[in-house]
């Protein structure tokens, strides 16, 4: 049996899923799929190797998301989150990944975090 080799697709609940697409699709990037009218679901794709897909539900939970964005690329991130109005933490280091992200919450607030892993992680201090 070979090992997991890696997460493709997460459902995601939100509120009202045409700001939820809107956000995911005009700011951070991710691309129509598929529309599940009779789910209220939309799929989103992110390139060949990742599925977002956008549930509607009237009380959704709170979900963390971490995407991974190139080291070169997160002050361009940064830029574009505040640019759309949103609060941003960050850049935060993470030495022990070692890492550097960006956090910021979509519109029903979800926690979701830009992070940009370093090639070699680190040993864990203890």
């Amino acid at each position: 049996m070979s090992a997991i080799s890696g997460l493709y697709e997460i459902a995601v609940p939100v509120r009202d899923l045409a700001r939820a697409v809107d956000f995911y699709v005009h700011l951070l990037g991710f691309q129509p799929a598929l529309t599940d009218r009779r789910r209220r679901w939309q799929f989103l794709r992110l390139g060949s190797t990742a599925m977002l897909v956008l549930q509607h539900a009237a009380t959704p939970h709170r979900l963390h998301l971490a995407l991974r964005v190139s080291e070169h690329d997160l002050d361009g991130w940064h830029r574009r989150l505040r640019g759309y109005g949103l609060p941003v933490a960050g850049p935060v280091a993470l030495p022990w990944l070692p890492a550097r992200s960006l956090y910021f919450a979509d519109p029903d607030g979800h926690d979701l975090e830009l992070i940009a892993l370093a090639d070699q992680p680190r040993e864990a201090e203890e």
